[in-house]
């Protein structure tokens, strides 16, 4: 039977969030319902909500970064069990039968992904988010969060986590290699401790010194600020990585000069306008402009399974539901340290 349950949402574009409920679908052979505990705030909620990346779908429930416990399982679950401790990150479904999703590159779906909320899924029906009690998720897209790690401080790596995990993992960062992280907010702070995590040597590009000590305290070697000229000068071909966290437009033709011969700049920010490349300023040194969304199934646990052995965890603000108008607003304003989670106790 169908299940129904308290949440927030977005009624309109720009609206404000508001309690409504939702209606999950009945829990079937291969679905697990899951208690959700903590939901993170991630800035893609703010840019889906106000519907700066196109039209979205409303009434819009975010949340793709969901912590919670299993608290039934359909008959054909093997996987998980009543009481179990899992997450539930950006994605709820794919194909399954494209190259991608054979390779465990689900994120990169032929036929797309069915996104975890702003969504229609499979069964015709719109996809609703983690600002909620309960969700309903088939087996296969639901990772085990470890002991070792809490779940409010897990709920985070759902999304922010996997989003520089995978990239760090796919240019082989580690022992040797040298890795700037652009920014040290909710990916920056969890990029750096697991560059650090993998033997890299880090160094945080900040606008500012402001967080230079936090950024020390997570793992970076080193700490420079951009708005200093000199910084560009002093770092020019330093880096076989550099993972841009932010979604403002960059200057890439500055960052691309810190590139060492075959270095790649990442671009994991998603800015809601056009940005501007003179292709001449990526000409020279076999340097590389890519990017990188989330993780499959697989390298979400896996991530998650790292973290739990080298004390990676993400730095918290726990919320009530119904502060997270608020908590857009500080996010816009880089008044966070580092990342907002909702209680949904408070729902």
């Amino acid at each position: 039977m169908t299940t129904t349950v308290a949440a927030y949402a977005a009624p309109a574009a720009r609206a404000r969030l508001a309690r409504t409920t939702v209606t999950r679908r009945a829990v079937g052979e291969h679905d697990v319902l899951i208690d959700i505990a903590f939901v993170g705030i991630c800035h893609s909620d703010i840019h889906q909500v106000r519907e700066g990346w196109g039209t979205a779908i409303f009434p819009m429930v975010p949340g793709h970064e969901i912590a919670g416990v299993v608290a039934a399982r359909g008959p054909g679950v093997a996987a998980f069990a009543v009481g179990d401790r899992v997450g539930v990150g950006c994605m709820v479904d794919s194909c399954r039968v494209c190259p991608n999703c054979r390779a465990g590159l689900e994120q990169y779906c032929s036929d797309g992904p069915v996104w975890t909320y702003n969504a229609v899924g499979r069964d015709g029906q719109p996809t609703y988010g983690g600002y909620s009690q309960k969700i309903v998720v088939d087996e296969n897209y639901v990772v085990r969060i470890p002991d070792a790690l809490p779940l409010d401080v897990a709920a985070p790596l759902l999304c922010a986590g996997i989003t520089t995990y995978s990239p760090l993992r796919h240019w082989h960062a580690g022992p040797g290699r040298t890795v700037a992280v652009v920014g040290l907010g909710g990916l920056g702070h969890l990029g750096v401790q697991l560059a650090h995590a993998l033997g890299a040597r880090v160094t945080v590009l900040s606008q500012s010194l402001r967080k230079k000590d936090d950024g020390l305290r997570l793992g970076a070697d080193h700490y420079h600020a951009t708005a200093d000229p000199a910084t560009f000068e002093e770092l020019a071909g330093a880096f076989d990585l550099v993972l841009n966290t932010v979604s403002a437009p960059l200057d890439f033709g500055a960052y691309f000069a810190l590139l060492r011969t075959d270095g790649a700049l990442v671009n994991l920010g998603l800015p809601e306008d056009p940005v501007h490349l003179e292709l001449q300023s990526l000409n020279g040194n076999r340097r590389s402009l890519s990017s990188s969304g989330l993780g499959g199934i697989a390298e979400t646990q896996e991530m998650l399974d790292f973290c739990a052995e080298h004390g990676v965890a993400a730095e918290i603000e726990t919320i009530r539901a119904d502060q997270a108008d608020e908590a857009y607003e500080r996010v816009l304003r880089s008044d966070v340290r580092y990342r907002f989670v909702i209680d949904t106790a408070t729902l």
